[in-house]
């Protein structure tokens, strides 16, 4: 078999379509999520705490030079190593939304998937004995009597 040929049988076999199809909606989702988290949760979270804004949450690891804005797009433009702790906290609440949210879904499916147990059978009648035999006993009862 030729190298294609066994590349082709590869790439068509169903579980890897499968999992390309997973992986393009999992990218469109994850755009999702991080709309949601950055538009509608984080601004909320961000009012709840006094107005102030995650992404702008950073440790620099260097002086900041004076007339830099403190902002984190100001101060890494400046060139200031910084430790943006406040972008790995928007990220990691999209995760745990995403993880929350596909661990509904497979709950949901497997449970779909699921399917009550059948009743068992009842135990079936054995089948008649055959004609012979029915005779043979005839004619032994008859002999005993």
């Amino acid at each position: 078999m030729s190298f294609m040929s066994e590349f082709r049988e590869f790439a068509l076999k169903g579980n890897v379509v499968d999992l390309a199809v997973g992986v393009i909606i999992g990218a469109a989702f994850g755009k999702i999520v991080d709309s949601v988290v950055a538009d509608l949760i984080m601004p909320v979270i961000g009012r709840a705490t006094g107005g102030l804004d995650f992404a702008n949450y950073f440790l620099a690891l260097a002086p900041i030079p004076a007339g830099t804005a403190s902002t984190l797009d100001a101060v890494r433009k400046a060139g200031v190593p910084v430790l943006a702790y406040g972008n790995f906290l928007t990220i990691l609440i999209n995760f745990i939304i995403l993880a929350f949210i596909i661990f509904v879904m497979v709950k949901r499916i497997n449970s779909l998937k699921r399917t009550p147990p059948a009743p068992e059978p009842a135990p079936a009648a054995p089948p008649p004995p055959p004609e012979d035999i029915v005779l043979l006993r005839e004619i032994r009862d008859a002999l005993k009597k």
